[in-house]
């Protein structure tokens, strides 16, 4: 590995840990198969291998444990998101989410919207980052049909009161999805107890896992209707897609190395401890967002208060674009963030960013130290420095 400072792990976390990479490429030569589809002895202990993963997922998430064949496999977060978008809301139904959306809610909401006569309220967050639960429930009609929150901002970093809203959901008997794309991984997430009836969620992320995986679990009491159809290895002269889980919401073959992946990350996850790698990356981002603040010309969004937060910083530095303070950072300094919105576009909108396009974005991972840090305060500095130079 060269000496990158990778400060993009909102993106995909990386490096992996080692043990995932070992057990992939291990999985993948023994048992590299379809699993499921026939009787054979590698086709059984490629399913088990599956079917275990399932298991301990909905044990992770909180979910209905008995009945671990809702925890279904998708391509990534957005693919599920989906799935559950499409399989909930038809014309006529309302949907409530919020302004801290990724494009994953946001474009699917808004195809809905435009092309099935599906209405949508987009709730704002507050000066620090979070949407209140009142506000949710003041959003809420008579037809609302679905709640959808992110969990935790990709773009600012803040975790949202799941629980409480999920509360307000439960109230007025409104199916409440989570998008835990953030959070999966490194924020402790009990469906039950948060009152979450879905979740998505991707694996490339603080799962650790790789990319192409993902999925959503989906608790008893909810029903997603069909949105595609395809073959399942399983009944295979019925003519419709089946309704059963996980094949209700699973559709060809799926990505056994991903699940390898998922299985490997568990395992780190639960050597290293969900509480010990969020406090050692919030830990980086308060030095991180200390130093930011040192800086004449630095701004920072959203991150006066670190409480629950993620270690993701946004930043613009004045008289410069965020794009071109990010080709600055890497050339110069070999430091690697991401600019732009984010594809998070009502964020910017937000706080006053999009006309700038954007802000340029340092989201911490387990595998970042603290002299990477001062590194990165020290670029900034040295940009911000030349930036003022300019206009003068």
């Amino acid at each position: 590995m060269d000496d990158i400072i990778y400060l993009d792990n909102a993106a995909t976390a990386w490096p992996k840990p080692e043990r995932v990479y070992e057990y992939m490429i291990s999985f993948y030569r023994e048992c590299g198969i379809n699993p499921g589809r026939s009787g054979f002895d590698k086709a059984i202990e490629a399913g088990n291998r599956v079917e275990d993963l399932r298991v301990r997922l909905t044990k992770f998430f909180g979910g209905d444990q008995d009945a671990p064949e809702r925890l279904c496999f998708s391509y990534n977060a957005t693919d599920a998101l989906n799935l559950i978008i499409q399989g909930t809301l038809v014309r006529g139904d309302h949907v409530v989410t919020t302004n801290l959306e990724h494009n994953s809610v946001i474009r699917p909401i808004n195809h809905l919207v435009r092309d099935q006569g599906v209405e949508a309220t987009y709730v704002p967050f507050d000066q620090d980052g979070f949407v209140h639960p009142d506000d949710i429930r003041q959003a809420i009609k008579s037809n609302t049909r679905l709640v959808i929150v992110n969990h935790g901002s990709n773009v600012i970093g803040s975790i949202q009161p799941i629980a409480e809203i999920g509360s307000v959901c439960r109230e007025a008997e409104v199916t409440f999805a989570v998008d835990t794309s953030q959070t999966a991984g490194v924020i402790p997430i009990n469906m039950k107890e948060m009152n979450i009836d879905v979740l998505a969620f991707t694996g490339h992320k603080a799962l650790m896992g790789c990319t192409g995986i993902g999925g959503l679990c989906v608790r008893k009491h909810v029903e997603l209707h069909h949105t595609r159809a395809g073959g399942t290895g399983v009944r295979s002269a019925h003519p419709y897609h089946l309704d059963e889980y996980p094949y209700r919401m699973e559709f060809g073959t799926i990505n056994t190395v991903g699940i390898a992946s998922l299985w490997a990350g568990q395992d780190w996850i639960d050597e290293q401890g969900m509480a010990q790698i969020h406090a050692h990356e919030l830990n980086l981002a308060r030095h991180l967002v200390q130093g930011f603040k040192q800086i004449p010309g630095v701004t920072s969004y959203r991150c006066g208060n670190l409480e629950n937060h993620l270690s993701t910083i946004l930043i613009n530095v004045e008289g410069l674009d965020a794009g071109d303070v990010g080709i600055m950072l890497d050339v110069d300094h070999n430091i690697a963030t991401r600019t732009g919105l984010q594809c998070a576009p009502l964020v910017h909108k937000q706080i006053g960013t999009l006309e700038k396009h954007g802000g340029v974005r340092f989201s911490i991972g387990p595998f970042n130290t603290a002299q990477q840090i001062e590194q990165s305060i020290a670029a900034v500095t040295d940009i911000a420095a030349y930036a003022r130079t300019r206009r003068l």
